[in-house]
């Protein structure tokens, strides 16, 4: 019986053995991301592993426990005391006189003291300014953090949309690759049959490898660029990461109201100012009122032990305790005050004129960022439809030449508008949505989806 008990314990701790180091496994697994990648995934997953965001969240957590530590003062302090000495030479009735110290034939030679100690403040210019600051300094923190949110958004967003343009880009390459190896054929076939000079042929063959080399370029931007994006979003450099495209969705998304108005509060950069120079106003105060003095209440017990034999030094005890107010009044201090004062005025100042420098700033850069959409919004909707009236051309002159009515010069041109207009539709799309990204940063809308 005594043997399955053991047998049975022993299978109970394997078991919470097992289930302790899976939670735990479950708990520290790294996030992942896999299939194609959309770009509210790519954000998303950026926003929880991007060292910048983490930093920022690390910093407001800081920033906690530095307000809870400005604030601890507001707490009693107390304090444990013990104190043993040995009088080799003389004792302590030679300086206490008065004191409540047995008389001794042989004289004192071990005397120790235990006690506590315990302080209230009640006013300290130092500790009421670390209760006015944490509002501001919490939400500065706050601030700094959705700033970092901001800059991952955009530059992610950017990142993505450029990586999907390389790949794009390749496919279009690949696509006109094809229409050339078959012209190539076409070419070739003619020549042989003694309908064409051999310099058609050439031509077919010079802009195959023209296209060959651009395919080679550009499968190798995309390598880079998908490195820069995954470094953005946090991915570690050695997993893949295949990126998923909708061109139906971003068309629909591309537009923006532009008749929206431009609000400076709506910007993070002016607010974190704002709050910096509300922080700065409270030195000002800080230092104005340093001339208060700073009020506390103190208490102490002790129990002191005197004794000549040390065996004999805790056999009896010999209580004091008080409480009390102290005051410190800070009488001059070298100017030190009125110097600090001075330069938390001076601080302010600066801040103010950092508000109004940020303030144009956000204006020209809406102003830009604005121009810059409309522009590329006209380009994209003009360029559109010159995809679709160029593979009508280049089909009707591909037949032609086919039926030898047009040259071959007159298929190559068709080919290079073909892959022009394709490219240029591609380009404007998402120079349009990158640029949508610059004027709802620009405006304070840029929407940030909290991890």
């Amino acid at each position: 019986m005594k043997k399955k008990h053991k047998y049975f314990l022993a299978l109970l701790v394997l078991n919470l053995t097992f289930s302790l180091h899976s939670n735990s496994y479950a708990q520290t697994a790294a996030d992942t991301i896999n299939g194609p990648v959309t770009l509210k995934q790519a954000i998303d997953f950026a926003l929880r592993n991007q060292p910048a965001v983490k930093q920022a969240s690390i910093d407001e957590q800081i920033n906690e426990r530095d307000i809870r530590i400005g604030l601890s003062a507001w707490l009693p302090q107390v304090n444990g005391s013990g104190l043993y000495n040995y009088y080799y030479k003389g004792s302590p009735q030679a300086g206490a006189s008065g004191a409540n110290i047995p008389s001794n034939g042989g004289g004192i030679r071990n005397l120790s003291t235990l006690g506590v100690t315990a302080s209230q403040v009640l006013y300290n210019n130092d500790v009421f300014l670390a209760s006015r600051a944490k509002k501001y300094s919490r939400q500065y923190y706050k601030e700094n953090t959705l700033s970092s949110q901001i800059d991952v958004v955009s530059d992610v967003s950017k990142a993505f949309f450029d990586v999907l343009l390389s790949e794009k880009q390749l496919d279009i390459t690949n696509e006109d690759i094809i229409r050339l190896q078959r012209s190539l054929r076409d070419a070739k076939s003619r020549y042989t049959a003694g309908v064409s000079d051999p310099t058609d042929y050439k031509q077919a063959t010079i802009s195959l490898n023209n296209s060959l080399a651009t395919r080679k370029q550009t499968e190798e931007a995309i390598k880079s660029k998908t490195a820069l994006l995954k470094q953005i979003m946090g991915v570690g450099a050695a997993t893949p990461i295949n990126l998923s495209y909708d061109s139906t969705r971003y068309e629909q998304e591309a537009s923006i109201d532009t008749l929206q108005p431009l609000s400076v509060n709506n910007r993070i950069e002016y607010r974190l100012l704002e709050t910096t120079k509300a922080l700065n106003n409270l030195n000002v105060n800080y230092y104005r009122f340093g001339f208060l003095p700073s009020l506390s209440a103190v208490g102490s017990y002790q129990h002191a032990y005197f004794s000549h034999d040390l065996s004999d030094l805790y056999n009896s005890s010999f209580p004091t305790g008080y409480v009390g107010l102290t005051l410190a009044v800070p009488i001059f201090q070298g100017t030190k005050r009125l110097q600090n004062l001075a330069k938390a005025r001076l601080q302010v100042e600066r801040t103010d004129l950092d508000l109004i420098n940020t303030k144009n700033s956000i204006y020209t850069e809406y102003t830009q960022a604005l121009a810059a959409y409309k522009s590329n919004y006209t380009s994209y909707q003009l360029i559109r439809e010159n995809v679709n009236l160029a593979k009508d051309v280049y089909k009707v002159v591909s037949l032609q030449y086919r039926e030898g009515v047009k040259t071959y010069l007159d298929v190559i041109v068709s080919q290079a508008d073909l892959r022009t207009a394709e490219l240029s539709y591609y380009n404007a799309l998402f120079n349009l949505l990158s640029s949508k990204i610059d004027l709802q940063r620009a405006l304070g809308i840029l929407p940030v989806q909290q991890p």
